[in-house]
């Protein structure tokens, strides 16, 4: 409940703040003035100003229990959400190694079956155990080469080795900053794409607000759960989710949960 129970108290704070007298501060903040600052709080009936504040919060989600607060959060915020979670339950928390390790692991996993990204990623960290940046980034070519690397991963990999090395880079502030801006600062990196970005910092850097906006299961569960003709292009999923900030990541894992209940009940969704 790290990332909750700040953005809670900011919320309270708001309401206060500014109030002459109890009835003005019931009238704004129809929230209980004694307000409870456990995990389970939500923050219901507040000002657009109140909103905007907690919009700008940074949300972490490091244990189930943070998913579990932010989804029923989420059903707040957006009461469509309500019968998507009826269906698919409480989704399960997915994580990852952060740092290098774990940027190089999505990048080694990039167009590849999830079978290749996995034998790939067992013959690198293999081979550089304890793995570092710049063990890879004194790395022979060809020697990458042998371990399943192609040519684009490999200049992508030393690439991303050299800004940490030379602190240009710095993977663990970016779980801190705007996902958004986070998302701006990975892409602009040589071979990081939108969805390597997404991924990173939803898994590894554990950030409540990034959004995979060009994950197809995604786009595709949306759709769907949402009554739309077609499926929403990356560009049109930024506006869908804007009423879930900054719980877009959670957000993310409930329209992956609903993606497999689409799944087991139809088979193979078309594309």
């Amino acid at each position: 409940m790290a990332g909750l129970v700040p953005a809670i108290h900011v919320l309270q704070q708001c309401c206060t703040k500014g109030m002459s007298n109890r009835a003005e501060s019931k009238r704004l903040c129809p929230v209980q003035e004694s307000y409870p600052r456990d995990k389970k709080t939500w923050m219901a009936g507040t000002s657009p100003a109140m909103t905007s504040r907690f919009h700008t919060m940074t949300i972490h989600l490091e244990t189930q229990s943070d998913l579990e607060d932010a989804v029923h959060a989420l059903m707040k915020l957006d009461p469509r959400l309500q019968p998507i979670f009826a269906l698919t339950g409480m989704p399960a928390l997915r994580r990852r190694e952060p740092g290098f390790a774990g940027l190089a692991h999505i990048v080694c996993g990039q167009q590849v079956s999830t079978a290749s990204a996995a034998a790939i990623w067992g013959r690198v960290s293999a081979a550089f155990d304890p793995f570092h940046h710049d063990a890879l980034r004194k790395a022979r070519t060809d020697r990458l080469g042998r371990l399943g690397l192609s040519g684009a991963k490999i200049k992508t990999l030393k690439n991303l080795a050299r800004e940490i090395a030379s602190e240009r880079l710095n993977l663990d502030v970016l779980a801190n900053e705007d996902a958004d801006a986070a998302h701006n600062t990975l892409t602009a990196l040589h071979g990081i794409g939108p969805w390597t970005a997404d991924v990173y910092l939803l898994f590894c850097l554990g950030h409540g607000d990034a959004w995979p906006a060009g994950d197809i299961a995604i786009q595709e569960a949306i759709k769907i759960g949402l009554g739309l003709q077609t499926r929403p292009t990356p560009k049109q999923m930024a506006p869908l989710a804007e009423p879930w900030r900054p719980l877009r990541g959670a957000a993310a894992h409930l329209w992956w949960s609903y993606y497999r209940v689409l799944k087991k009940r139809e088979g193979v969704i078309g594309k």
